[in-house]
């Protein structure tokens, strides 16, 4: 029907990219699209391993370069090992964060210069950048809320506790949202912003819509 196609989800916390990821996924198969779904950091073992370093609160204090190298390593091994094979197949991969974190999070947020960053970035993905990047956007506040509430579901279980970066304060999350608005404004052909206001079956299907426009539609 298609050719396999990447797509990304990017967002502060608390902006529901992990259930838009499986409700897109829901609607392609739907559609007779094969996809597979993934995240980073992690989706791969390696990946995975570095992602339990970085968002355990536990681990010792380290700055955003630290934390941009490690990402980089965790996402090389996820692409060699997850993502390209699965676009080799002829699958569509729909990604929970990808490159563009990295520049929120450890750029906008935590102070290193966009061409270092970009530097890095090519050398990571190389042939390999996304398709489409749907990028949900949300007041700090309200997403803080969220963040709140889904801790307080999960309050029995094992990994109810905060990571790293939910337990950053509320500056560190604006300047969070502004970078994520600054690539999307910078990359309109890739980049769609999308409001994560609304209840969760609207968000679905304004992400089903943009992506028949910009990725099916002949």
């Amino acid at each position: 029907m298609s050719q396999a196609r990447f797509i990304t989800f990017e967002g502060g916390e608390g902006t529901g990219k992990s259930t838009q990821s499986k409700l897109l996924a829901q609607n392609l198969k739907a559609a007779g699209i094969g996809c597979i779904e993934t995240r980073e950091p992690g989706g791969s073992n390696f990946a995975e391993a570095i992602r339990q370093i970085i968002l355990d609160p536990s681990t010792p204090d380290h700055g955003p370069l630290s934390e941009a190298l490690l990402f980089s390593a965790a996402r090389v091994d996820h692409l060699e090992k997850t993502i390209r094979p699965a676009l080799e197949d002829g699958n569509w991969v729909l990604c929970d964060r990808f490159a563009d974190s990295t520049r929120a999070y450890q750029g906008a947020a935590g102070g290193l210069q966009t061409n270092m960053l970009l530097q890095l970035e090519r050398l990571v993905i190389a042939n390999t950048p996304p398709n489409l990047t749907l990028i949900l956007d949300l007041d700090v506040t309200r997403a803080f809320d969220r963040v709140a509430k889904r801790k307080k579901d999960q309050q029995a279980e094992a990994n109810a506790c905060d990571d790293a970066y939910e337990r950053r304060n509320q500056e560190f999350h604006e300047a969070l949202r502004q970078g994520f608005l600054a690539i999307a404004q910078a990359e309109p052909e890739r980049c769609v912003v999308i409001d994560a206001e609304p209840e969760q079956p609207h968000i679905a299907e304004q992400i089903w819509q943009c992506v028949h426009e910009r990725l099916l539609k002949e």
